[in-house]
């Protein structure tokens, strides 16, 4: 498995580090997605080597009646289409991260951001599990492998790695981890954790391969 390679976060950093490096081998696209709030910009931002592309708009009044802020008072923004990031691993595999848009409002949009992506990070936050439903819904009808990360909150509540795994309905299989979004180490583990999953499932014959779809 690849681990992130290190390189500066600042603005001048992302710059230098704007073009593909020669040792990059494979090009992978992987979904970042979850609920409304759950973090998925934030760990974009984290591990993102070059300056993350954003689609964020001002939450306004028009928005009260479709956008639940139970839990995320302070947020101010949301996603309308995609976030972007690159992050590079060591063996030459280079990660394109898409952030999906977590209302349902914007469920339209799900196939034209999923296609061609080998994967799926889910963002869970334990104190609104039932919000996460609908995108594991849409990532397990997509077909594709997915983990799990629980994304930490100063008054998030905590629960046995059973309880969580009942209440998401996860497969035994499926990679359930912890991060912190805002930590760039936590975030690059979360995607490593899904990165070995995919390298698992392409290595056993058992496991059938995410659907291809045709244009």
């Amino acid at each position: 498995m690849g681990h992130a390679d290190p390189s500066p976060h600042g603005d001048s950093g992302r710059q230098s580090d704007l073009h593909l490096p020669d040792t990059a081998r494979e090009l992978v696209k992987i979904l970042v997605a979850g609920p409304f709030g759950v973090g998925k910009t934030t760990l974009i931002d984290s591990v993102s080597e070059i300056r993350p592309l954003h689609t964020e708009e001002q939450l306004t009044e028009a928005s009260v009646a479709v956008d639940d802020l139970a839990g995320v008072r302070d947020k101010t923004t949301t996603t309308v289409a995609i976030d972007f990031g690159r992050i590079s691993l060591t063996g030459g595999i280079v990660l394109y991260l898409f952030g999906t848009p977590g209302q349902e409002r914007f469920r339209s949009l799900w196939a034209d951001i999923a296609f061609g992506a080998l994967g799926a990070l889910v963002l869970v936050d334990t104190r609104r599990i039932d919000d996460s439903f609908d995108v594991l819904g849409l990532v397990e009808e997509s077909g594709l492998p997915y983990a799990v990360a629980l994304n930490t909150f100063p008054d998030s509540r905590h629960y046995t790695e059973e309880q969580l795994r009942r209440s998401l309905d996860l497969e035994p299989e499926t990679p359930m981890v912890i991060c912190d979004a805002r930590d760039t180490n936590a975030s690059v583990d979360a995607l490593l954790a899904l990165v070995q999953h995919l390298i698992d499932r392409s290595s056993s014959p058992s496991q059938p391969h995410p659907p291809t779809e045709t244009r």
